[in-house]
Protein backbone atom coordinates (compact mmCIF):
# COMPACT_ATOMS: atom_id res chain seq x y z
CA UNK A 1 0.00 0.00 0.00
CA UNK A 2 1.46 3.64 -1.18
CA UNK A 3 2.01 5.92 2.11
CA UNK A 4 -0.64 8.75 2.12
CA UNK A 5 0.39 12.34 1.39
CA UNK A 6 0.52 14.95 3.75
CA UNK A 7 -1.19 18.06 2.19
CA UNK A 8 -1.11 21.25 3.84
CA UNK A 9 -4.36 24.18 3.04
CA UNK A 10 -4.13 27.92 4.04
CA UNK A 11 -4.94 31.05 2.81
CA UNK A 12 -6.27 34.58 4.35
CA UNK A 13 -9.21 34.52 6.47
CA UNK A 14 -12.40 35.26 4.13
CA UNK A 15 -10.17 33.70 0.73
CA UNK A 16 -12.85 30.64 1.09
CA UNK A 17 -10.92 27.62 2.19
CA UNK A 18 -13.54 25.80 4.02
CA UNK A 19 -16.07 25.69 0.93
CA UNK A 20 -12.73 24.72 -1.24
CA UNK A 21 -12.66 21.68 1.47
CA UNK A 22 -16.07 21.29 1.07
CA UNK A 23 -16.16 20.01 -2.52
CA UNK A 24 -12.88 18.20 -1.65
CA UNK A 25 -14.77 16.38 0.74
CA UNK A 26 -17.41 14.90 -1.61
CA UNK A 27 -14.89 13.62 -3.67
CA UNK A 28 -14.27 9.69 -2.32
CA UNK A 29 -11.42 9.05 -5.35
CA UNK A 30 -8.80 11.42 -3.20
CA UNK A 31 -9.06 9.66 -0.02
CA UNK A 32 -8.90 13.11 2.19
CA UNK A 33 -8.92 12.27 6.25
CA UNK A 34 -8.04 14.81 8.69
CA UNK A 35 -6.19 14.33 11.53
CA UNK A 36 -7.71 15.37 14.75
CA UNK A 37 -6.14 17.89 16.57
CA UNK A 38 -5.24 18.35 20.25
CA UNK A 39 -6.43 21.48 21.85
CA UNK A 40 -6.53 22.75 25.61
CA UNK A 41 -9.88 24.37 25.58
CA UNK A 42 -12.74 22.99 26.73
CA UNK A 43 -15.38 21.06 24.89
CA UNK A 44 -18.27 22.29 23.67
CA UNK A 45 -21.95 20.84 23.95
CA UNK A 46 -21.58 17.69 21.66
CA UNK A 47 -17.95 17.66 21.03
CA UNK A 48 -16.69 14.15 21.66
CA UNK A 49 -12.76 13.56 23.12
CA UNK A 50 -10.95 11.83 20.75
CA UNK A 51 -13.10 12.61 17.49
CA UNK A 52 -13.30 16.22 17.41
CA UNK A 53 -10.57 17.07 19.24
CA UNK A 54 -8.18 15.40 21.86
CA UNK A 55 -8.84 17.53 24.60
CA UNK A 56 -5.43 18.38 26.96
CA UNK A 57 -5.01 19.46 29.87
CA UNK A 58 -2.41 22.85 29.83
CA UNK A 59 0.48 20.66 31.58
CA UNK A 60 -0.23 17.66 29.19
CA UNK A 61 0.01 20.13 26.06
CA UNK A 62 2.88 21.46 27.08
CA UNK A 63 4.29 17.83 27.70
CA UNK A 64 3.49 17.01 23.96
CA UNK A 65 5.41 19.88 22.86
CA UNK A 66 8.43 19.23 24.94
CA UNK A 67 8.86 16.05 23.60
CA UNK A 68 8.24 16.72 20.26
CA UNK A 69 4.82 15.01 19.71
CA UNK A 70 3.37 18.15 17.91
CA UNK A 71 3.92 18.46 14.31
CA UNK A 72 2.72 21.94 14.40
CA UNK A 73 0.88 24.27 17.08
CA UNK A 74 -0.42 27.62 17.63
CA UNK A 75 -2.18 29.97 20.42
CA UNK A 76 -5.66 31.29 19.86
CA UNK A 77 -7.70 33.40 22.24
CA UNK A 78 -5.51 31.98 25.07
CA UNK A 79 -6.25 28.46 24.26
CA UNK A 80 -3.74 26.23 22.76
CA UNK A 81 -4.10 24.12 19.79
CA UNK A 82 -1.70 21.36 17.71
CA UNK A 83 -1.11 18.46 15.54
CA UNK A 84 -0.28 15.62 16.63
CA UNK A 85 2.14 13.62 14.60
CA UNK A 86 1.26 9.93 15.74
CA UNK A 87 -2.23 10.83 14.81
CA UNK A 88 -0.74 12.08 11.18
CA UNK A 89 1.62 9.14 10.85
CA UNK A 90 -1.71 6.56 11.52
CA UNK A 91 -3.31 7.96 8.63
CA UNK A 92 -0.61 8.40 6.01
CA UNK A 93 0.10 4.39 6.91
CA UNK A 94 -3.24 3.75 6.35
CA UNK A 95 -2.70 5.00 2.81
CA UNK A 96 -4.59 7.87 3.46
CA UNK A 97 -4.69 11.53 2.49
CA UNK A 98 -4.25 13.65 5.34
CA UNK A 99 -5.22 17.60 4.74
CA UNK A 100 -4.06 20.11 7.17
CA UNK A 101 -6.21 23.23 7.23
CA UNK A 102 -4.04 25.62 9.30
CA UNK A 103 -2.42 29.41 9.53
CA UNK A 104 0.62 30.06 7.66
CA UNK A 105 2.63 29.88 10.79
CA UNK A 106 1.38 25.84 11.33
CA UNK A 107 2.48 25.44 7.55
CA UNK A 108 5.64 26.73 7.95
CA UNK A 109 6.12 24.00 11.10
CA UNK A 110 4.71 21.40 8.80
CA UNK A 111 7.11 22.23 5.99
CA UNK A 112 10.30 22.07 8.24
CA UNK A 113 9.22 18.59 9.84
CA UNK A 114 7.81 16.88 6.26
CA UNK A 115 9.37 17.92 3.26
CA UNK A 116 7.07 15.91 1.19
CA UNK A 117 3.91 18.05 2.49
CA UNK A 118 2.35 19.25 -0.65
CA UNK A 119 2.03 22.89 0.71
CA UNK A 120 -1.17 24.79 -1.20
CA UNK A 121 -1.93 28.78 -0.37
CA UNK A 122 -4.95 29.81 -1.76
CA UNK A 123 -5.25 33.48 -2.82
CA UNK A 124 -8.26 35.86 -3.77
CA UNK A 125 -8.81 37.12 -7.43
CA UNK A 126 -7.84 40.48 -5.14
CA UNK A 127 -7.45 42.28 -2.03
CA UNK A 128 -10.44 44.42 -2.83
CA UNK A 129 -12.84 41.06 -3.61
CA UNK A 130 -11.10 39.61 -0.43
CA UNK A 131 -12.82 42.83 1.55
CA UNK A 132 -15.59 42.15 -0.18
CA UNK A 133 -15.91 38.75 0.92
CA UNK A 134 -15.37 39.65 4.23
CA UNK A 135 -17.54 42.12 5.22
CA UNK A 136 -20.35 39.92 3.56
CA UNK A 137 -20.29 37.67 6.77
CA UNK A 138 -21.98 40.97 8.35
CA UNK A 139 -20.40 39.09 11.62
CA UNK A 140 -17.61 41.76 12.91
CA UNK A 141 -17.04 44.87 14.00
CA UNK A 142 -15.06 47.67 11.75
CA UNK A 143 -12.06 47.13 14.04
CA UNK A 144 -11.32 43.08 13.39
CA UNK A 145 -12.44 43.86 9.84
CA UNK A 146 -9.10 45.99 9.79
CA UNK A 147 -7.39 43.73 11.75
CA UNK A 148 -8.32 40.82 9.65
CA UNK A 149 -7.32 42.48 6.39
CA UNK A 150 -3.93 43.70 7.68
CA UNK A 151 -3.17 39.93 8.46
CA UNK A 152 -4.07 38.49 5.33
CA UNK A 153 -1.91 41.67 3.35
CA UNK A 154 1.49 39.99 5.46
CA UNK A 155 0.17 36.31 4.81
CA UNK A 156 -0.39 36.58 1.30
CA UNK A 157 3.28 37.96 1.21
CA UNK A 158 4.58 34.26 2.35
CA UNK A 159 2.32 32.28 -0.58
CA UNK A 160 5.68 31.98 -2.43
CA UNK A 161 6.86 29.58 0.66
CA UNK A 162 4.37 27.21 -0.13
CA UNK A 163 4.92 24.67 -3.30
CA UNK A 164 1.85 25.35 -5.34
CA UNK A 165 -0.73 28.77 -5.68
CA UNK A 166 -4.45 28.42 -5.99
CA UNK A 167 -6.72 31.55 -7.13
CA UNK A 168 -9.97 30.95 -5.46
CA UNK A 169 -12.11 33.12 -8.06
CA UNK A 170 -14.51 30.31 -8.17
CA UNK A 171 -14.62 27.96 -5.52
CA UNK A 172 -15.10 24.58 -7.69
CA UNK A 173 -12.72 25.38 -9.89
CA UNK A 174 -10.51 26.22 -7.48
CA UNK A 175 -11.10 22.99 -5.95
CA UNK A 176 -10.97 20.77 -8.93
CA UNK A 177 -7.38 22.62 -9.52
CA UNK A 178 -6.26 21.27 -5.79
CA UNK A 179 -7.61 17.94 -6.33
CA UNK A 180 -5.63 17.20 -9.73
CA UNK A 181 -2.25 18.22 -7.32
CA UNK A 182 -3.87 15.65 -5.20
CA UNK A 183 -4.49 13.04 -8.28
CA UNK A 184 -0.90 14.08 -9.70
CA UNK A 185 1.02 13.65 -5.77
CA UNK A 186 -1.01 10.18 -6.02
CA UNK A 187 0.56 9.05 -8.61
CA UNK A 188 4.06 9.82 -7.98
CA UNK A 189 5.83 7.17 -6.13
CA UNK A 190 8.71 9.47 -4.74
CA UNK A 191 5.49 12.01 -3.32
CA UNK A 192 4.69 8.04 -1.59
CA UNK A 193 8.30 7.22 0.06
CA UNK A 194 8.83 9.80 2.57
CA UNK A 195 9.56 8.86 6.35
CA UNK A 196 7.22 9.51 8.78
CA UNK A 197 6.99 13.03 9.80
CA UNK A 198 9.58 14.73 12.40
CA UNK A 199 12.09 11.61 11.33
CA UNK A 200 15.82 12.18 10.49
Amino acid sequence: MKRGLLLVLSGPSGVGKGTVRKYLEADPSLKLAYSTSMTTRKPRAGEVDGTDYFFVTPEEFEKAQENGELLESAEFVGNRYGTPMKEVNRLRDEGKNVLLEIEVQGAMQVQEKCPDALSIFIIPPSMEELERRIRGRKSEPEEIIQQRLAKAAGEIKTMNRYKYIVCNEDPKLAADLIAAIIRRGMESDSLNAGDECGTV
